[in-house]
Formats: C-alpha cells, sequence, structure tokens
C-alpha cells in the first residue's frame, strides 16, 4: 500500500462507487488536497461532485479505492472510527440548511463544539463571533422556523466553521442563498479558511464560486476532465475538446 504524499492532507487513489440502481457515480477518481488548500470540484449536476466529497469526508466508504487523511487510511476505518473523525476533524455544509428545530440558532452553530465537550460558555462565544461574520448575530435566540432560508444557510456555514475544522466539505454551500447575498458569505467562507489554516473542498457547478477557490478539479460522469484548449475557431470549426483522466 503506497502512502500518499506527505504534504497533502486529503489523497484519494482509484475511487469506485455506484448507487443501489447500479448507476456509476465515481470512475476511478484520484486527487490530492494540500493542507490550507481552497480545491473545488465542479461539474454538471449528476458528475459525482456530492459523492466524492461523502466518500472523502467518510460520510460513506468508498466501495474500491484508497482515502487518506493526514497520512492515515480512512478507507480501512470502521464506522465509528469515520463518525469520531468527521466529528473532531472535519466540517460538513449541505446545499439545503438542516437545523435542530428545538435549538435556538446560536445554540445550533455551537452544538458541535459542545459534542467535543467545550464548555457552553466557550462555545456560544466562538458559534456568536462567526454568526456575527454572517450577519446574522442578531437571529442568534431566534428559533430556526423563524429565519428566513438564506439565513438557516447562514447558521448552517456558521456550525461548520465554529469549531474550526482541519477540513471542511462544502457542497454546493450557497445553494439557498439569494445572488446577491451569494458573494459575500462565499468571500467570508474563504476568508476565514484562509485566515484559519483550514483545507476546503468546495463541490459547486457555478463558475463564479469555483473561481474562488486556489485550483478547480472537474468532473464529468464520475471521471476527472481535463479540457484542453484547441487553436482558433478557423482552424478547429470552434469545436472544444476534452480528455479523459482517472
Amino acid at each position: 500500500m503506497e502512502a500518499p504524499p506527505d504534504n497533502d492532507v486529503l489523497w484519494a487513489r482509484s475511487l469506485h462507487f455506484t448507487h443501489r440502481d447500479g448507476t456509476p457515480a465515481l470512475q476511478g477518481v484520484s486527487l490530492g488536497v494540500r493542507e490550507g488548500e481552497i480545491l473545488a470540484v465542479s461539474g454538471p449536476r449528476g458528475s459525482g461532485k456530492t459523492t466524492l466529497l461523502r466518500c472523502l469526508s467518510g460520510l460513506v466508504p468508498a466501495q474500491r479505492g484508497e482515502v487518506w487523511f493526514n497520512s492515515v487510511p480512512v478507507h480501512t476505518m470502521g464506522p465509528m472510527a469515520r463518525e469520531r473523525l468527521r466529528r473532531d476533524r472535519f466540517g460538513w455544509i449541505d446545499p439545503e440548511p438542516v437545523l435542530v428545530p428545538e435549538l435556538n440558532v446560536w445554540e445550533n452553530a455551537a452544538l458541535p463544539l459542545m459534542l467535543r465537550g467545550t464548555t457552553r460558555r466557550r462555545a456560544k462565544v466562538a458559534a456568536q463571533e462567526w454568526l456575527e461574520r454572517l450577519d446574522i448575530g442578531d437571529k442568534a435566540r431566534r428559533r430556526p422556523h423563524e429565519l428566513q432560508q438564506s439565513e438557516r444557510q447562514r447558521a448552517c456555514i456558521a456550525r461548520a466553521l465554529a469549531p474550526a475544522p482541519s477540513v471542511l466539505f462544502a457542497d454546493e454551500p450557497t445553494a439557498p442563498l439569494h445572488r446577491a447575498d451569494r458573494g459575500h458569505v462565499l468571500r467570508t467562507l474563504t476568508t476565514a479558511a484562509r485566515s484559519h489554516g483550514i483545507t476546503v473542498v468546495l463541490a459547486t457547478h457555478d463558475a463564479e464560486t469555483a473561481a474562488l477557490a486556489d485550483r478547480t478539479v472537474q468532473l464529468l460522469d464520475g471521471r476527472r476532465v481535463r479540457t484542453v484548449h484547441l487553436p482558433p475557431p478557423a482552424e478547429t470549426e470552434g469545436r472544444a475538446a476534452c480528455s479523459l483522466s482517472a
């Protein structure tokens, strides 16, 4: 078994995953993510972006292939070990906001910290800081049902950032936001990640969102795609080309 490069906080080799209906989601995807890097995984809907993030984070094990985090083989871990890894080292943002309805906004944002054993007071301070940075500090004592969908998503982003995870997985994190809000939230997210040394793996089908990342990996039908830029249209009739690589 070949260990990953020392400077890659995440490393995956030849990941394969097939849905229960027989549809292939990943077909031999390999990649490395450097510490502190913001990596965008782009591609159209159904290209395998979410499945890749779920395999990298240990939410689901790849059916074939390897996933390493800081030179530790995630693909050999059992369910409980993967759960501890996600709780202690990873953050996750879903496309749709999911909050605990019985808790207010700051309690939702502080929940991962309290689950780690952080005192309620310290967890509240950290949560409130991120709620302020995401412009919903004034909603801290409200319940999720009292918020607009875009405000609930900001609370979810604060919840993911408050514990200062080693790696943040963001699956279309601005999907529920109005276009005017997306730029501000994404800048807050990327600036926070860089200032805190958080590695980000960001799934998106939006070119403007991908442009904020340090590097982009493109997926198409579960494979990595490398775009080849051809000569001017007069020579090529304007046709684009792509080459597939595992």
